[in-house]
């Protein structure tokens, strides 16, 4: 049952089904509407930062920034290493609950591991992310697809030539922005690697266009994003392209999301992480 009420969660996240419609299936699957009510709010995100107890004791500098895009100018969440110069940098891509609490302390902790590390917020184009995130989807139903993509590749030139940049950029992020991160790939020939997080899978079409090597995670209970990994990899094979694929035993969609206890796994989170750390490290020197 507990897969079968993260799909549905899944589904109302990316707009498939109405909340009416939600909320029936999952007093449905619960066994009643009071039960069905009291489970929401454990399945959504809770936002909690939790950089205290996961960043390395390292100083950071740390800010909103804004950088030229295609639609104007972009909000990010900027931060870095206080001790150094030119960092290897990296654009880190939220979810669809746009840039909350967690994506900036997951920036930070990409910060903390060297890096200088980016964050935009792809709602900066209808006001940015709001406060209250209970009907953030109604925003990300008014971006324009391509439009946002372009943000996005956007980000990579800027950080092409942060003054604190050492020229390489990566890009890494997570569900919705785990399919960013695989069309930032595909739209933007100097990205130097590319770490999507369960993200929706390029068209197969689009694939020989990728120039940055892959690391991809995937959740091993994630029916939806994982039926397009045969044609990926195959894809990725086909046109002889550095690539890795992971399948972390045990996990759900958004298991790297550790303000969200019912899909968070730590010890397959921590795992992910380090190997993303590594292939960053190695990539972007």
């Amino acid at each position: 049952m507990k897969n079968e009420i993260s799909n549905l969660v899944d589904s109302y996240n990316l707009g498939k089904s109405s909340r009416r419609s939600f909320m029936r299936k999952l007093a449905i699957l619960t066994g009643s509407t009071a039960l069905a009510a009291t489970v929401l709010p454990v399945l959504n995100d809770n936002n909690l930062t939790a950089a205290e107890k996961k960043q390395k004791a390292i100083a950071l500098i740390e800010s909103m920034v804004t950088y030229p895009a295609f639609t104007g100018e972009m909000k990010a969440f900027e931060a870095r290493p206080e001790k150094g110069k030119k960092f290897p940098a990296v654009i880190v891509i939220h979810e669809n609950r746009g840039l909350v609490p967690h994506i900036k302390d997951v920036t930070k902790r990409m910060a903390a591991e060297g890096f200088l590390a980016l964050a935009p917020d792809a709602l900066s184009p209808v006001g940015g992310t709001p406060e209250d995130i209970s009907n953030v989807r109604d925003l990300f139903g008014k971006l324009n697809p391509e439009e946002t993509t372009k943000n996005f590749v956007a980000a990579v030139k800027y950080l092409k030539s942060h003054p604190n940049s050492n020229g390489k950029v990566g890009c890494t992020g997570f569900c919705w922005g785990g399919a960013m991160t695989n069309n930032v790939a595909v739209n933007c020939e100097n990205l130097d690697a590319a770490a999507p997080y369960y993200g929706s899978v390029p068209k197969t079409e689009d694939v020989p266009k990728i120039k940055a090597p892959i690391l991809a995670h995937y959740a091993e209970n994630d029916d939806r994003i994982n039926a397009g990994i045969p044609a990926f990899e195959a894809a990725l094979k086909a046109n002889n392209m550095k690539y890795q694929i992971f399948k972390y035993p045990g996990t759900q969609h958004a298991f790297n999301n550790d303000s969200n206890p019912e899909r968070y796994n730590e010890e397959q989170a921590r795992i992910a992480w380090k190997r993303t750390v590594d292939f960053f490290k190695e990539k972007l020197k």
